[in-house]
């Protein structure tokens, strides 16, 4: 599976004429973009898009999908703020285009505004998402290929400053869940190469501005960057 990750800065050129990335199956997007940016590429490339909020996104909790496969807010029908089509995959776990994607969205509180929580609310979450993914388990479902979130773990890839922190509960969802690829952004290198880390056999990515890579099959992956730009 060719995918393209996109993070936190946005790269006009490639909205514009994304031939550069034209061998993309799926986009994740690990938030802080704008949503017209995100729908420009997923409608130029023609192909499913997945994303987590970030702490600079609007507040998009509250959502649901009814039987009849109306958006609701408050029991209210609503259009999403999001591109049509694209998949919220915030505390959720869903396949998309043959992957098994896991998402936590938002970063480690540090000021007033939306997807922000502190280490034990994210500790909540990141609990209740391994109890879906044990959930999961029992019915016979695979294990998670990728765990999108905004924030890394903490101490693998975050900043000393509290706004860039990671977040401790991602070190016991992953040896929970072992997913094979923790994508994330947040922490802008500034131009600067950053090499992937690990958390176990996890590979953890930043994946800020764009990257095209390849995932390959269900426990064969080896993620290697075919190109890298911000």
């Amino acid at each position: 599976m060719r995918v393209l990750a996109v993070s936190d800065e946005v790269d006009q050129a490639l909205s514009y004429n994304p031939s550069a990335v034209a061998s993309a199956q799926l986009i994740l997007a690990c938030g802080d973009l704008p949503f017209d940016y995100l729908g420009s590429l997923m409608a130029r490339l023609d192909i499913p898009l997945v994303f987590v909020p970030g702490n600079h996104d609007p507040d998009i909790s509250g959502y649901r999908t009814s039987r009849a496969g109306l958006q609701l807010r408050a029991g209210i029908p609503v259009e999403p703020p999001w591109p049509a089509g694209a998949v919220n995959i915030d505390g959720r776990i869903a396949e998309v285009a043959g992957l098994t994607i896991a998402g936590l969205g938002g970063c480690v509180r540090y000021r007033d505004g939306p997807n922000q929580y502190t280490q034990r609310q994210f500790g909540r979450r990141a609990r209740r998402l391994a109890a879906t993914q044990r959930w999961r388990a029992v019915r016979g479902r695979g294990p998670i290929d990728v765990l999108l979130t905004h924030a890394p773990p903490l101490g693998v890839g975050d900043g000393e400053d509290a706004a860039h922190r990671g977040f401790s509960a991602l070190h016991p969802l992953i040896a929970r869940t072992s997913p094979e690829l923790l994508l994330h952004g947040h922490v802008h290198p500034y131009g600067v190469d950053t090499p992937d880390l690990t958390i176990g056999a996890t590979t953890v990515r930043n994946v800020v501005g764009w990257h095209l890579f390849d995932v390959p099959a269900r426990h064969q992956h080896d993620p290697t960057d075919v190109r890298h730009g911000s």
